[in-house]
């Protein structure tokens, strides 16, 4: 039977960042997301991936909730990165105008200008996948939806994202139920079955899931049509929250990390700090 900690959704916790509002949060996550994403200033994605990972331990979020997703961005990144030094393995001398060779190997000939070009890709990496979970592993849905509705997000629009977040939990359980069931019946998806065993019997398990939550989904949405969801214009919540002034606080930092990749771009004449001038 699985631990229901390893379960990837909101988990009730203590401390700042769980005080905080949802809103914020949303905030946060979207600006400094997108600031690291613009820009290629090293010093700047340093900074933001240590805080990032800072503000993950100061969650106090266990690994085995994120070990699997994590698993799996890693592997992705890594394949990222190599197609793109495969395709292009110039690509960093043309941003950074110099050339400084590490290894001959013809076409695929490897520069110190690539290894830094591929190392700000993985500093994004490292700045956005923090806080993205942080957001979902962090953010009461139920509050969330009050708060976005707040700030003058439609109810109906509110309404959904909350059920999208309380969704995921769900066909994890639902995953893991079924997982249980056939390794009961002598169908081996543990790491003792082979590479290709465990993703055929993986592949059995998400299909059906897939039909069934989109029976779910319409069974959901045919309730709500019968209790007149969406029928008036406005609506009141059980759970909301109000902006402290932490929250504040923390919008505002937001903010001043995207107007320092504004001044960022200034000082560099674009988007890529440029060490090898």
């Amino acid at each position: 039977m699985h631990d229901e900690s390893q379960i990837l959704g909101y988990q009730p916790g203590s401390g700042f960042i769980y005080q905080l509002n949802a809103t914020t949060k949303l905030v946060f996550m979207l600006l400094v997301s997108a600031a690291c994403m613009i820009t290629y200033d090293t010093r700047f994605l340093v900074a933001i991936g240590i805080l990032s990972i800072y503000l993950f331990k100061e969650a106090n979020i266990k690994w085995r909730q994120i070990s699997f997703i994590v698993k799996f961005i890693v592997a992705f990144m890594i394949l990222n990165l190599l197609f793109v030094y495969l395709f292009q393995p110039t690509y960093g001398e043309n941003i950074y105008h110099s050339k400084s060779i590490l290894i001959h190997a013809g076409y695929f000939t490897l520069t110190i200008q690539e290894v830094f070009y591929l190392f700000n890709l993985f500093l994004k990496y490292v700045c956005s996948i923090p806080v993205v979970l942080l957001f979902l592993l962090t953010t009461n849905p139920s509050q969330f939806a009050a708060s976005l509705n707040r700030i003058g997000i439609s109810y109906k629009i509110s309404y959904a994202v909350t059920l999208a977040l309380r969704y995921i939990p769900d066909i994890q359980n639902s995953y893991w139920s079924i997982s249980a069931a056939q390794q009961a019946r002598g169908v081996e998806l543990s790491k003792k079955a082979k590479l290709s065993k465990r993703i055929k019997g993986t592949l059995n398990i998400v299909m059906p899931l897939i039909f069934t939550s989109l029976d779910r989904i319409d069974t959901i949405s045919t309730a709500m049509q019968l209790r007149r969801f969406g029928s008036k214009k406005k609506r009141t919540w059980y759970v909301a929250e109000s902006f402290k002034k932490d929250d504040f606080w923390v919008m505002g930092l937001a903010v001043v990390l995207v107007l320092l990749v504004v001044l960022l771009w200034q000082l560099d004449h674009g988007r890529f700090y440029n060490p090898f001038v």
